[in-house]
């Protein structure tokens, strides 16, 4: 497989070269060559691109309208938005598993690779729906097997994935890298939604038969996006939870003797954090992320998946309107990830949160007074997604850049995967209530449900306010 390199730019590439080097790294990254670590940014912001590709026809809006096209109840729609959630309580597992492997990347292949592999019998189903082999409540129940499968074995190997990167990225490089990484991502979906939009909506055979072509393309870029983990540092868990807590005497690695002597730079990278062997459940400012982030998933969920639904359904706006303003969300996404990543280097990732998740919270009442008439659907929509996609990406790059500050190295896919699970469950609690106040509530209720969820998601902040974030 040829791979495609990515420029990354000259800043980050020099503070690569100055953190890399062996003799002022006392981190894992420490025996990662300089060069191997540069080659590994490219390939993974080469993945995501490809995976940004493959999450546009196995989730969002081209998997949610393929299930208004066959009727679906809100009560199915919000499993949609909640499988993908609740099946993170299998990511402690995937922890476990993945730290006795001996290859992040094969276990990358043995669960992302065969989760991504499965959408092909959607894909079969969808054609042999068009031949009259399958109804509509079939191909639903079937769609939602595929996804709870699908999700339940990348579950598996999230953790390791998150621990692999956290291992691989200097820690003071985070924000910046998972900015441009997320930002090449969003640029993606900005230009490939609206295409796959028009495909769908125009597509000869009919929307549902178009969604399986999409589909089927997603998951082929979705396999090559996974076979440039192959160009990344790999990494053994076993030698990496053997080095990390007692620093081995090597030429490469300094000794207890040389460490008081060595450099603030060296002081600032090698923390005391890294070292941390007591409980998690110990760990009392683990614990108090772990509480902002199941209030703030839930809170989050409780309305996040019924936006799309709303205009879909209640608004009967056509799929292409939809995909329009994806794509204006993925761009504000894609314009502000890198402001949000060089921020959250100079300032910490929490002051960002808390500002961010302001924002995010009243966000739901600006869908109160939307309605059916040109200026609701060509000015104010277009800009509340704007506004979600610029808010939004602060939110995700800083709970991510939080979560591997607090988390310790040592078993960290453990911290990842508790911390995944405890959001998984909250946001599918906030998904299914969400659902179930839709489907038993007359007209109004999904105006109601927004305002709910303001009030939640400002809740949801306090335990943040008490959370300490790691000095970098």
């Amino acid at each position: 497989m040829d791979f495609v390199p990515v420029e990354i730019s000259t800043p980050l590439n020099l503070e690569i070269a100055q953190i890399a080097t062996p003799q002022t790294t006392l981190s894992p990254t420490s025996r990662i060559p300089k060069d191997a670590i540069r080659r590994s940014l490219k390939a993974s912001t080469v993945d995501s691109v490809l995976a940004a590709v493959y999450s546009i026809g196995t989730s969002g809006i081209l998997l949610a309208n393929l299930l208004v096209e066959l009727d679906a109840s809100p009560v199915i729609f919000g499993m949609l938005s909640s499988i993908p959630m609740l099946v993170n309580l299998i990511q402690p597992l995937g922890a476990y598993l993945s730290e006795r492997s001996t290859s992040r990347f094969q276990y990358a292949l043995r669960t992302h690779g065969i989760a991504r592999l499965l959408w092909l019998i959607l894909a079969i189903a969808i054609a042999a729906a068009s031949w009259g082999v399958l109804n509509n409540s079939q191909l639903v129940i079937l769609t939602l097997l595929i996804l709870l499968l699908s999700n339940l074995l990348a579950g598996l190997g999230t953790p390791s994935w998150l621990s692999w990167m956290a291992t691989i990225i200097p820690r003071r490089l985070r924000g910046r890298y998972f900015g441009i990484r997320n930002s090449a991502a969003s640029l993606t979906n900005l230009i490939c939604v609206p295409i796959a939009g028009f495909a769908v909506s125009h597509w000869y055979g009919g929307v549902v038969q178009g969604y399986g072509v999409i589909l089927l393309l997603s998951m082929i870029f979705g396999i090559v996006g996974l076979g440039c983990q192959y160009f990344q540092a790999d990494m053994n868990p076993l030698s990496q939870n053997t080095y990390i807590g007692k620093p081995p005497q090597t030429s490469e690695i300094q000794s207890d003797a040389t460490k008081n002597e060595s450099s603030q730079e060296t002081q600032l990278i090698y923390t005391p954090t890294e070292q941390v062997t007591i409980s998690i459940w110990q760990n009392s400012n683990f614990l108090r992320f772990l509480l902002y982030f199941g209030l703030w998933t839930l809170a989050f969920n409780l309305s996040a998946p019924f936006f799309n639904l709303y205009m879909l359904g209640s608004l009967d706006l056509n799929v292409s309107y939809v995909t329009i303003y994806t794509s204006l969300q993925a761009g504000a996404n894609l314009l502000m990830l890198i402001v949000w990543g060089k921020l959250a280097d100079k300032i910490g990732n929490r002051p960002i949160l808390l500002f961010g998740g302001i924002l995010v919270a009243t966000t739901p009442l600006l869908w109160l007074g939307i309605g059916v008439n040109h200026l609701d659907i060509w000015l104010w929509l277009p800009l509340l997604h704007i506004l979600t996609g610029g808010t939004g990406a602060a939110m995700d790059l800083c709970n991510n850049n939080i979560q591997l500050g607090i988390a310790p190295i040592k078993n960290q896919s453990i911290y990842f995967a508790i911390a995944a699970a405890v959001a998984g469950a909250s946001g599918a609690l906030g998904t299914t209530i969400g659902s179930f106040i839709l489907q038993f509530t007359q007209s109004g209720g999904s105006l109601a449900l927004f305002a709910l969820s303001t009030v939640f998601r400002l809740t949801a902040l306090i335990p943040l306010i008490f959370t300490q974030e790691p000095k970098k």
